[in-house]
């Protein structure tokens, strides 16, 4: 009877003790901190791409998923092809871009990643109507993008959320580290 005690024993520290090392959080590491992004903007395009580096990663691929959404301004162009300021801004996006990132990338439960690009490009007409031109014989053209949110996800195996990152106005610039981060 005090065998199987022991053993009873025994195989609850060794399991108290898997669970343990199994349930290590993933964290930044204090020299890198949060993930950051940069965003590339050209008229009508934006570019964004993350980096960062987690550490207490399992042995498993991990799925990133950078989301970024923005919004256009248009000049209105009339028939006789002269232009106006429009007044109306037009949402463009969301637009998510994967990154996958195999497992033998991961060394002692750390990785250092880089995103693919997310690459947001507004319309390059809209209607006159969504451009907040003065009539509908107008045509919003020209546009200017404005990234107004970036969100960084990061997913360890595929659909097994592990952090959540994001950064809304006025924390966006053409570099920015995320502020608001979630495990």
């Amino acid at each position: 009877m005090r065998r199987f005690s022991i053993l009873t024993l025994v195989t609850s520290i060794f399991l108290l003790g898997m669970s343990a090392s199994v349930a290590l959080a993933q964290h930044f590491l204090p020299k890198t901190g949060a993930p950051s992004c940069s965003i590339a903007l050209s008229g009508s395009t934006a570019s964004v791409v993350c980096n960062g580096t987690l550490a207490g990663l399992g042995n498993e691929d991990l799925f990133i998923e950078t989301s970024v959404s923005g919004s256009a301004v248009y000049q209105c162009q009339n028939q006789g092809g002269n232009t106006a300021p429009g007044q109306n801004q037009v949402l463009v996006g969301p637009l998510v871009q994967p990154t996958l990132i195999s497992k033998d990338a991961i060394k002692n439960g750390r990785v250092t990643f880089t995103t693919n690009a997310a690459t947001l490009t507004a319309p390059t007409t809209v209607s006159g109507e969504a451009a907040g031109c003065p009539n509908p014989n107008w045509t919003g053209v020209n546009p200017t993008l404005t990234v107004t949110g970036v969100t960084l996800t990061v997913e360890q195996p595929q659909d097994n959320l592990i952090l959540t990152c994001s950064a809304p106005p006025p924390t966006l610039s053409s570099t920015f580290q995320f502020t608001n981060c979630a495990f």
